[in-house]
């Protein structure tokens, strides 16, 4: 009785650790497909990063080159998510986001930057048309 009885806590004893064992790595492909998760959504969103970089540059030449920067590193991305590259997949991501960002950004400065021009170019018609309208005031 007693040696099944030892037997039977070696047996439980065994069980217990390979359930251990098991949940343990349960848990390490779980994390693995919660990475894979996560470097998913980064990868998509450094695509809606450089979707909105597309919409915001449009068809303008500011931020063109940074757009193009985008669209490859993005192509990278998925590529390295296709092989089962997680670190490569999020670094390109990264990249992506920010030559996107930086795309928007140019686009933006040089809308801001037209539009003080036209600013400026009225301020100097008015004040063209103030001198010119001025003298005969007098």
């Amino acid at each position: 009785m007693r040696l099944c009885s030892a037997a039977l806590t070696t047996i439980c004893s065994r069980k217990t650790t390979a359930l251990a064992a098991g949940a343990s790595l349960l848990m390490t492909l779980g994390a693995c497909t919660d990475m894979s998760a996560l470097t998913r959504e980064r990868v998509a969103q450094g695509d809606a990063s450089f979707q909105q970089a597309q919409q915001a540059v449009g068809q303008s030449e500011a931020g063109a080159i940074e757009l193009q920067q985008a669209r490859d590193k993005l192509s990278v991305a998925k590529a390295a998510l296709a092989k089962d590259q997680p670190q490569e997949a999020e670094r390109s991501a990264a990249q992506a986001h920010l030559y996107a960002e930086l795309a928007m950004a140019k686009s933006q400065s040089a809308r801001a930057r037209k539009a003080a021009d036209e600013v400026l170019a009225s301020v100097e018609v008015l004040r063209t048309e103030a001198e010119r309208t001025s003298p005969t005031q007098r």
